[in-house]
């Protein structure tokens, strides 16, 4: 009798060193950033990956609500499942994106912070499990990375430009 393994490649690798943080300044007070990216249907202005997302019926940006999310990388598009793990108007917003199997593997982070007549907002990604869907080598997590460094950069470039050019009284 031979048994097989259900491990899957990928869950043997150390995902500890993919992590980063990007920041941005943008013209709008903290509470008003906060407000922008905690509804999340609207990260699709700014993101060159997000297509769309939107919160379950009925919820919000609290903590433990739940959103659906259509993404888009080197051709591909897929959905995806996230979990609001904190909800601080004004400070921070962060959430969690299951895998393949439904646990943690992604966390995205935001916080702001005033700074002069502005936010300094911060976005940071932080790959918290290996999981088949993306990539199963090191050399796969490395692009993974590299391409989510650039989007998040083109993200928060949007972010702020998108911000810059609104009226006063819609920041």
């Amino acid at each position: 009798m031979s048994v097989k393994s259900t491990e899957t490649p990928s869950a043997s690798l150390d995902v500890t060193r993919y992590l980063f943080t990007r920041q941005a300044w943008v013209a709008a007070g903290p509470a008003q950033v906060y407000e922008l990216i905690s509804t999340v249907s609207n990260i699709g202005k700014w993101s060159p990956n997000a297509i769309e997302a939107r919160y379950d019926d009925g919820a919000g940006p609290v903590e433990g609500a739940w959103f659906s999310g259509r993404n888009r990388r080197a051709g591909n598009e897929w959905e995806s499942r996230s979990r609001v793990t904190k909800a601080e108007p004004g400070v921070e917003f962060t959430y969690a994106v299951l895998g393949s199997v439904p646990v943690p593997i992604v966390e995205w982070r935001w916080t702001f912070r005033p700074h002069g007549s502005g936010t300094l907002t911060t976005l940071s990604w932080r790959l918290l499990e290996a999981d088949p869907v993306l990539g199963s080598t090191y050399e796969e997590l490395d692009q993974l990375r590299d391409a989510t460094v650039g989007s998040v950069e083109a993200t928060l470039a949007s972010l702020a430009s998108w911000i810059a050019d609104q009226p006063p009284a819609h920041r």
